[in-house]
């Protein structure tokens, strides 16, 4: 989808930002640029649209140059997200996401239909929000209005450069939470700038550690944890990283997945007492048996915050659930595996618990 081949960026004063990158984001995934601070992640993520020109080699997307592109119809394909928020003040809601729309000469009930379908998928009623100002909402209300003035013409690429930087903890959670879901829904492929690591593990497909200019490790963020290639990947996520962010992947690698075939179960290998799931030759999740009975288990999804999975623990009897992606069943999690996790992750000094 998107590709550096041998990119490099020297500024006019002799500093070199980026050194020879290969880099290939793929369609429809999440990618999150993370590192030091001058470590050329902004760098890398302004030249996929132009912002910043690279001194060597070339950014390929859909694998035509993008200097090849009409450079206003490149950027009309690629939505932004800022961390300063920028919506027009003297605009409403309705008249912020539709920007980029009316430049391309959307008819006006498309347009209607879009402003609806997008302010529905984050929550914000459009006969609520539609006539707002900005001013009438709060910093996490207008940077969902934000992503959907980017979403809005439904580009192909949408780059994220530290969008939720400024909010408070709960609302750059809930956030979070936000742009994975609507990632899974819309399947665009997003470039995501962050400073946090919290933040990259929770919500990249993978993550690319730079540093210097030049990209250290570009992984899962379990194998980031399970994995490091170098005492700088280690140092950086180990200092870093909340277990509680900690994605349930990581640790269900760790435990013995009880995890059992249809034709097991119908042979009668599968234990009578205890919880397991049962895969199909697809390796679909086809049910779950508890103590001899068939029984439908709550889904952990393989993307879950450690937080998320404790959370549909508790509203369940269940303590083994199975743990998906794409209906895929990739193995199975327990609570006291978690807790068992947990506890390695923590300290405990003087009686008080510290991460």
């Amino acid at each position: 989808m998107i590709t550096f081949n041998d990119v490099t960026k020297t500024y006019p004063d002799g500093t070199t930002a980026i050194k020879s990158i290969q880099l290939e984001v793929q369609e429809g995934e999440l990618l999150v640029l993370i590192g030091p601070s001058g470590c050329g992640k902004t760098t890398t993520m302004k030249m996929i649209n132009r912002l910043i020109e690279p001194t060597e080699g070339a950014v390929m997307i859909h694998n035509q140059d993008i200097r090849e592109y009409n450079i206003h119809e490149l950027r009309w394909n690629i939505g932004y997200v800022l961390q300063e928020i920028a919506l027009f003040p003297h605009m409403t809601i309705e008249e912020n996401i539709s920007i980029v729309p009316e430049m391309k000469k959307w008819k006006k009930q498309k347009l209607t239909n879009r402003i609806d379908e997008l302010m529905n998928m984050v929550g914000l009623a459009p006969e609520t929000y539609r006539k707002r100002q900005p001013s009438e909402l709060s910093g996490g209300e207008q940077q969902r209005v934000g992503v959907l003035r980017a979403l809005a013409a439904d580009p192909d690429i949408i780059l994220m450069d530290e969008p939720f930087s400024a909010l408070d903890p709960i609302s750059r959670e809930h956030l979070q939470k936000d742009i994975r879901k609507l990632q899974q829904e819309i399947k665009k492929t997003i470039v995501f700038v962050t400073h946090d690591i919290d933040e990259a593990m929770a919500i990249g497909d993978r993550v690319c550690l730079m540093k210097e200019g030049e990209i250290i490790q570009l992984d899962k963020p379990q194998n980031l944890i399970l994995h490091p290639a170098s005492s700088f990947v280690e140092d950086f996520i180990g200092e870093r990283k909340s277990p509680w962010q900690t994605a349930i992947d990581v640790i269900i690698n760790q435990t013995r997945s009880q995890v059992y075939t249809t034709e097991d179960h119908e042979a009668g290998i599968v234990p009578n007492q205890g919880t397991y799931a049962i895969k199909d030759r697809e390796d679909q999740l086809a049910y779950g048996v508890h103590n001899g009975d068939k029984v439908d288990l709550p889904l952990l999804q393989h993307g879950m915050t450690l937080r998320e999975a404790t959370q549909v623990f508790e509203n369940t009897d269940y303590v083994v659930l199975p743990v998906v992606n794409h209906g895929e069943l990739i193995g199975t999690l327990s609570y006291r595996d978690m807790v068992l996790y947990l506890k390695k992750q923590m300290k405990v000094t003087n009686g008080v618990v510290q991460t």
